[in-house]
């Protein structure tokens, strides 16, 4: 999976020994629509304002009742296909998904807190083209899960945008579907009736008496066209958004009423199909260079003190970044609590934001190993990498990582607690339960950044007697002090095992004259 465009940041490389090297791209500073694999699973992403009738268009895609998509606020709904109907919760801080029932109060284990997502399974035949992700409201998204919507939309391949008839774009969702309308995503519109139903419709003034005016019978040659409410309806949203984003002119539109989204359906499989064979194509079932030998070069130099330098100077940059980011979260979340959700809207505002930062940082240090490798591994093989050689060296590297990791389990969940510490959950499955919308299973050497708040933070900031901004700002400050230092110390500590872990496959190339990987 490869971020999508992103602005460079000018950093200083001060690296010590090590010449400048070609090919050094920009490090990923922000998250943007992010570009799809060929391995990524087809999905539509839902998305609109609250009151636009969003559970009931879906549940009429799906054929299901609405109260089967109901989540808790704030929470993310992934329906996949399966013989056998399931519902499960997952929770940052388990290492096991809980059952969950449909009605939100049904038997079962309570959460301690909002679960980042839900995942239902049914046995609907739609869903065998692609997944369905239902998403919180566009007005409760905020700064942090706009950027999670940009990365979930641009790896699914597709957008449902749903409106009512009586309501209007606001910026946000301009901004939104503008940032949208520059990736290779398709975008469906779906309009459902207002509180008054669809558009009025201007009526035709009667004949008056002494006026001599008459109205021309339906049928004849003068009658006036009839007008559908619907029709036009549609046309005006239509209009305005393409006043403000005509990247978007080739988007469908579709009206639902009653759940009738017939329509709508045939679309969203006519798309998967022709994305699916695109993806599908897009993928050869054997790499170039995947087997066979591949020689070193006579004289690579001193590749291993210039990894060494590269290494650290990667470090930095994105130590530097995070940091950067972390300051910019703080000022969002003050200007929440005192202006916007309040105390009892801290957990999860600040959850949002550290997934966000989550996903930054594993961005970031992917594309710093993709970088390491690329440059040592083509300074010692005396050639730039081919596709298949760099996945056998992604493997050999990441199969080494076991080697070097001095007792520190690299696949972990950082909690931040009710105290405003960070607490670390290791263990298979804990980072699973993580992502708001999961996407293909990943390729890179290293498991993702994964930074969570705890059940706890919930408990404490929705207690009645902890309603202090002040407070909540000092707690908040506390938190991502503490978080800036755990991911300083987590992204040394990973730059550093695949350091160790590509020097020993390289060493081991050089001594051998060819490749082992």
């Amino acid at each position: 999976m490869k971020p999508g465009p992103l602005p460079a940041v000018d950093v200083p490389d001060d690296t010590a020994g090590a010449a400048k090297l070609p090919h050094r791209g920009p490090l990923p500073t922000r998250l943007g629509v992010t570009e799809p694999g060929p391995e990524e699973p087809l999905a539509v992403v839902a998305v609109g304002p609250a009151g636009a009738g969003r559970p009931e268009v879906l549940a009429g895609v799906l054929r299901l009742d609405p109260g089967m998509l109901a989540v808790p606020a704030g929470s993310w709904l992934v329906v996949r296909h399966s013989r056998v109907p399931t519902r499960a919760a997952y929770v940052p801080g388990y290492r096991q998904p809980h059952a969950y029932g449909a009605d939100l109060l049904a038997a079962g284990p309570a959460l301690a807190r909002p679960p980042r997502r839900v995942e239902l399974s049914v046995p609907e035949p739609l869903l065998r083209h692609f997944s369905l992700v239902d998403t919180p409201d566009t007005g409760a998204l905020g700064a942090a899960g706009t950027r999670l919507l940009f990365d979930a939309a641009g790896r699914a391949g597709a957008v449902l945008f749903v409106t009512a008839a009586d309501q209007a774009f606001t910026a946000v969702e301009l901004n939104l579907l503008a940032e949208v309308a520059r990736a290779r995503v398709e975008v469906f519109f779906a309009v459902t009736p207002g509180a008054a139903g669809w558009a009025p419709v201007p009526e035709v003034p009667a004949a008056t008496e002494g006026t001599g005016a008459s109205v021309a019978p339906v049928g004849s040659a003068s009658a006036p066209a009839p007008v559908d409410p619907v029709a036009v309806t549609v046309e005006a949203h239509r209009a305005a958004l393409l006043a403000a984003v005509p990247g978007l002119a080739r988007a469908r539109w579709f009206a639902v009423a009653d759940g009738d989204g017939a329509d709508l359906r045939r679309a969203l499989v006519g798309w998967a199909a022709d994305e699916g064979l695109r993806r599908a194509s897009a993928d050869p079932p054997v790499l170039p260079g995947a087997q066979g030998r591949v020689p070193v070069a006579a004289d690579p130099g001193d590749w291993s003190e210039r990894l060494d330098g590269q290494a650290r100077s990667w470090a930095r940059r994105i130590r530097q970044h995070l940091a950067l980011e972390l300051a910019n979260a703080h000022l969002r979340v003050v200007q929440e609590i005192v202006f916007g959700v309040g105390c009892a809207g801290l957990p999860q505002l600040l959850d949002r934001e550290m997934e966000a930062l989550s996903l930054l940082a594993t961005a970031q240090c992917d594309h710093a190993v993709r970088r390491l490798v690329e440059e040592a591994a083509g300074r010692v093989l005396g050639a730039p990498l081919s596709a298949g050689v760099r996945r056998r060296l992604f493997f050999a590297v990441r199969w080494g990582l076991a080697d070097h990791r001095a007792g520190h389990e690299l696949d972990r969940v950082l909690l931040v607690t009710s105290t405003g510490g960070v607490a670390g959950l290791t263990g298979a499955g804990a980072t699973d339960a993580l992502a708001s919308c999961p996407g293909a299973e990943r390729e890179e050497v290293l498991p993702p950044v994964a930074v969570a708040l705890s059940g706890a933070c919930w408990q404490h900031w929705r207690s009645p007697g902890n309603h202090d901004p002040n407070a909540a700002r000092a707690w908040a400050q506390r938190a991502l002090r503490e978080i800036e230092l755990e991911l300083s110390r987590e992204v040394s500590r990973r730059i550093e095992v695949v350091r160790l872990s590509l020097d020993g496959v390289l060493s081991d190339a050089v001594d051998h004259g060819i490749l082992l990987a």
